[in-house]
């Protein structure tokens, strides 16, 4: 059992995720503005975090990445960008701000989806330019 940290704005979304994956046996906390996401990462200290990168407020999702990538309490967490930004050149750039994977909403496939989150908590987060899969078949830029 994992414990995740859903940064999302949107309600129903949160709501499918926290469907699939607490079926899965994995507790998920949320928060809806970078701001609060970044605040519970360093209170929950999770095993992975979900970040929507459009959210609303101060701080969008690709900052609320890059914030705990520089401190050091969260070089091992995996960071899953979740986001409706499918064009080329989206994908690179989650990876740049620190995220190990790139999922596009809508969440169509959800035994994928939790299969994708279940690997990237089971194998923790990559070494530091590592060649990082995209699980919606996206290619690097």
């Amino acid at each position: 059992m994992a414990k995740i940290l859903v940064v999302e704005d949107d309600r129903d979304i949160r709501d499918l995720i926290r469907m699939v994956l607490e079926m899965g046996g994995h507790k998920l906390h949320e928060a809806v503005t970078g701001e609060d996401g970044l605040a519970q990462a360093k209170l929950l200290r999770p095993d992975a975090i979900l970040m929507d990168l459009s959210l609303a407020g101060k701080i969008d999702g690709l900052e609320s990445t890059r914030r705990p990538r520089s401190d050091s309490t969260f070089d091992q967490t995996p960071i899953i960008a979740l986001t409706a930004h499918a064009m080329r050149g989206d994908h690179e750039r989650s990876l740049r701000a620190g995220c190990d994977e790139h999922w596009t909403k809508p969440i169509i496939n959800l035994d994928l989806f939790k299969e994708m989150v279940e690997r990237v908590v089971a194998e923790g987060r990559p070494g530091a330019g590592d060649a990082l899969r995209s699980a919606t078949g996206a290619t690097e830029d």
